[in-house]
C-alpha cells in the first residue's frame, strides 16, 4: 500500500474511532472542543469527556514553593450524558480573589450552578480560590457557559496581569455610625447596635442527631454593618437550604454583593444547610435592600 493511501486510511480510522467513542458516551465531544476552544480527554470507561485550563498566567507559590498546574492549579469541566437529552457538567475553577465574583456571575448568568467556594492551600501567594460548578442542559449551553467563565478570567487578567489586593472604593470610616432603624425596617428583623456598628441575626431550624438546633447553635443568617450610612460595608453569612442556594447567590450577585465562601458547617443535619459568606460595599439602604432581596429567596 502506498504511503499516501496508508496515511489517509489511518486518518479515516482515527476519525471513525473518535466519532464512535463520542457516540458511545452519548454527547458530541467535538462540539465541546469547538465551543470551549481546547482539546479534551475522554475516559471511555466512565463515559466522561473533560476539558482542562491550566493556570499558567499567574505565578503562584505555596509555602515559598512555585506551584505547577499539575499540583492543583488547573480548572476543569467534565461532561457526561444526563437524563433524557440532557448533558451534565461538573467542574472546578481555579480563580484569584479579583476574579471570583465576576466569574461566578458569568457562570450563574449562563446556566451553571455554583456549589462551593473555598481555598485549597495555606500561605499561597497570591491567594487562590476554587469554585465548584455543575449543571444540566444541552451540550451547547453548558460548553458555552464554561467558555464564558474562562473568557471572563482572560478579560480580568488582560486588564490587570497581577491579581488586585483589595476592593475598589473609598476607605470606610474608622468609627462607625450606622442607623439601625432603617436596616430593621428594610429587613423586617430587629438587630443590635455596638459602637456604631449594627448586626441582625435571623435563626433557622434544623435537627442534629435528633436534637433541635437553631439560632444560638449557629444555624442562622446574619448581616453586620459598619462605617457610615453613606459609606458602609456589610459582611455575614446566609444559611440556606440546598434548593435556596442558587437563587440567593443570584440575588446577591445581582445587587453587587461579593461572595467569599460557600461550604457546609455541619454534617448529618436535617434539613441540609449550606452556608455562604459575603461582603458588600455601598450605602446602608442599598446594602439592606440587597440582603432583603436575598432573604426573599429563602423560607425565613
Amino acid at each position: 500500500m502506498k504511503k499516501g493511501i496508508m496515511t489517509t486510511v489511518v486518518a479515516m480510522l482515527m476519525m471513525f474511532s473518535k466519532s464512535s467513542l463520542a457516540q458511545d458516551i452519548g454527547i458530541d465531544t467535538k462540539k465541546i472542543e469547538e465551543i470551549t476552544g481546547v482539546k479534551g480527554a475522554l475516559n471511555s470507561e466512565e463515559k466522561v469527556f473533560k476539558v482542562s485550563f491550566p493556570r499558567t498566567d499567574v505565578k503562584v507559590s505555596v509555602d515559598g514553593w512555585t506551584m505547577k498546574p499539575f499540583m492543583g492549579l488547573t480548572s476543569w469541566a467534565a461532561f457526561t450524558k444526563g437524563t433524557g437529552s440532557h448533558t451534565m457538567v461538573m467542574g472546578d475553577l481555579v480563580v484569584f480573589e479579583d476574579e471570583v465574583n465576576a466569574v461566578m456571575s458569568a457562570a450563574l448568568e449562563n446556566g451553571l450552578e455554583v456549589t462551593a467556594l473555598h481555598n485549597h492551600f495555606f500561605f499561597d501567594q497570591p491567594n487562590v480560590y476554587f469554585m465548584h460548578i455543575g449543571g444540566h442542559g444541552s451540550v451547547e449551553m453548558l460548553a458555552k457557559a464554561v467558555r464564558m467563565t474562562q473568557d471572563k478570567i482572560k478579560e480580568i487578567r488582560a486588564s490587570s496581569p497581577e491579581p488586585k489586593k483589595g476592593f475598589q472604593g473609598t476607605s470606610i470610616p474608622a468609627e462607625s455610625s450606622i442607623d439601625g432603624k432603617t436596616i430593621d425596617q428594610l429587613l423586617g428583623y430587629s438587630g443590635q447596635s455596638n459602637a456604631g456598628m449594627y448586626k441582625v441575626v435571623i435563626g433557622r431550624r434544623a435537627k442534629h442527631g435528633g436534637t433541635a438546633v437553631g439560632k444560638e447553635m449557629g444555624v442562622n443568617t446574619w448581616a453586620a454593618f459598619a462605617g457610615s450610612n453613606e459609606n458602609a460595608f456589610v459582611d455575614g453569612d446566609f444559611a440556606v437550604l440546598e434548593d435556596e442556594l442558587q437563587p440567593v447567590l443570584k440575588a446577591l450577585r445581582k445587587s453587587g454583593v461579593n461572595i467569599v465562601a460557600i461550604h457546609h458547617h455541619m454534617t448529618h443535619e436535617q434539613p441540609r444547610y449550606i452556608f455562604l459568606h459575603y461582603w458588600g460595599r455601598g450605602s446602608t439602604v442599598d446594602l439592606a435592600k440587597a440582603m432583603r432581596s436575598a432573604l426573599d429567596q429563602t423560607k425565613h
